[in-house]
């Protein structure tokens, strides 16, 4: 009891609930980043009209289970894989580039609020007032990793590499901060809690309505006429209107993020066909891998942020949050965890897709869109939303 009782006193309670909510979601970031790779080869092969990864199942056996023992393979292959360094390389630099990379995607989810609340714990590793500016702050460090892997190699490839990445996230790094800046008009606030709760109350910020005053004891009591009112009532003039800057700043902050996690079709960092393979063409074994995992886990942090602003965060229409006592608590807040990482797989898997559908802009190309495209039109949404927000109020 005296055990229990210590840990249950407030600060040792934030500790080691704080440290289980840590190791669980990076176990389940890392098992997700795995099966990311296996999911991209399999959407790659059924677009390219192939098989796909379906051989590797459980060892010893002959059950393939559609090939998803793979990515387990790919980890053991990576892992026994002689890491040979080139003699020329600047070893300090070369060695710390691949963390680098993979390190800042890990630290963003450390502000995502990835469910509502489980046991009477918020599904929140640090809820900070300042979480938007922190995920900016911290993912633009993802940058160094690449740009000192692109110098460190000294080959002219990976050098290539690393400019480009340099100039590519500079080129969106603004138009992604300011794509976000009508969300904070809005909401008021830039703890991300906060914005997941401002929009389970009035509506995700691209869905132009959502039902008002509604309690689950409707839907027990079989009032459906009451539920359809709820929906009613969340459809206004100014829902509406809030909704077209939100929509502009969703499409430009979505298509910034491709560009931010180097993904086709804003891959040129590495350009296969113009630079082997980029920044990373010096490195093999756990090196490459880290770049591998690090280009898999930022785009769930990104997916995860895109999820937080602009789709609800854990919030579904008509699912209530995990503040019920009991077991309906509990299933309620496992249930919005699971829709948090619904959501997030579905943008994954969009990002798969364009992927293998869209062919690579030109590097003149991508820089026009940054600059000449994007910026201004970042620029004009804020003042789009300014005179929608004074119409409203």
């Amino acid at each position: 009891m005296n055990i229990l009782n210590a840990m249950m006193k407030p600060e040792v309670f934030l500790v080691w609930t704080s440290l289980a909510k840590t190791i669980g979601l990076l176990g389940l970031i890392l098992g997700l980043v795995s099966y990311t790779v296996y999911a991209e080869r399999k959407i790659c092969a059924w677009i390219q009209d192939r098989v796909g990864p379906n051989r590797t199942g459980i060892p010893l056996t002959k059950i393939r289970i559609q090939g998803l023992g793979q990515p387990i393979a790919d980890a053991l292959k990576l892992l026994l894989k002689e890491n040979f360094i080139p003699n020329e390389v600047n070893k300090f630099y070369y060695y710390i580039a691949p963390k680098l990379t993979m390190v800042p995607a890990i630290l963003v989810l450390a502000v995502l609020p990835f469910g509502s609340s489980l046991f009477g714990v918020p599904m929140v590793i640090a809820n900070i007032d300042i979480g938007v500016l922190y995920v900016f702050a911290v993912s633009s460090l993802g940058v160094y990793g690449i740009v000192l892997a692109g110098w460190a190699s000294n080959s002219k490839y990976p050098f290539l590499g690393g400019i480009r990445s340099s100039s590519q996230m500079i080129s969106y790094e603004l138009a992604l901060g300011l794509s976000v800046i009508p969300v904070f008009m809005i909401c008021g606030t830039l703890n991300l809690q906060d914005i997941v709760l401002w929009q389970r109350e009035n509506g995700w910020m691209v869905f132009p309505w959502w039902p008002k005053g509604f309690e689950v004891e409707m839907l027990l009591k079989g009032d459906f006429k009451a539920v359809l009112g709820t929906f009613e009532a969340g459809v206004s003039l100014s829902r509406i209107l809030i909704w077209v800057p939100m929509l502009l700043s969703f499409v430009i902050f979505l298509v910034a993020m491709f560009a931010e996690t180097n993904r086709a079709p804003f891959d040129l960092p590495e350009a296969e066909q113009e630079l082997v393979g980029g920044y990373h063409t010096e490195y093999s074994g756990m090196g490459f891998a880290l770049f591998f995992l690090g280009e898999y886990a930022a785009m769930i942090a990104g997916s995860g942020v895109i999820v937080t602003l602009f789709l609800g965060g854990w919030t579904l229409p008509l699912i209530p949050d995990g503040s019920f006592p009991g077991v309906a608590g509990v299933l309620f807040g496992l249930i919005n965890i699971g829709v948090f990482f619904a959501k997030v797989c579905a943008l994954l898997v969009f990002f798969i897709w364009v992927r293998w559908t869209v062919p690579r802009f030109r590097y003149d190309q991508l820089m026009k869109l940054g600059w000449y495209f994007f910026f201004e039109l970042a620029l004009v949404n804020i003042f789009i939303t300014a005179f929608v927000l004074a119409y409203v109020k």
